[in-house]
């Protein structure tokens, strides 16, 4: 099964919730941290939250992200895979989040 254009949609929302979960979660985790760069690491832990969320949503919608994904006009020259598709579609909704979480690391003194 592949992702229809419509659902991408959906597959946005519901990886934007979850990733704000993630987000609050690292937030909390801050309180016990001392030490700067420790904190800052917490950037690269979200990263790789952003990368599983993807590909557990895939998995549970059936979606094969290295399948070509099949684009409205076929005449479209360009071959890109669900995953390049989603990662485009969701890229936005990461960089507010880490920017958010970015922020709570630099203010916590």
């Amino acid at each position: 099964m592949t992702l229809k254009i419509m659902d991408i949609d959906g597959f946005r929302t519901e990886l934007e919730t979850r990733l704000i979960i993630e987000k609050e979660y690292l937030i909390q985790e801050l309180s016990s941290m001392d030490d700067y760069q420790e904190r800052l690491e917490l950037l690269g832990t979200f990263n790789e939250k952003y990368k599983e969320l993807i590909k557990r949503l895939a998995n549970e919608n059936g979606i094969d992200l290295n399948a070509p994904y099949q684009a409205q006009n076929p005449s479209n020259e360009k071959n890109y895979t669900y995953e390049q598709i989603i990662l485009g579609k969701t890229m936005s909704i990461y960089d507010k989040l880490v920017d958010e979480l970015y922020e709570e690391i630099t203010n916590i003194n």
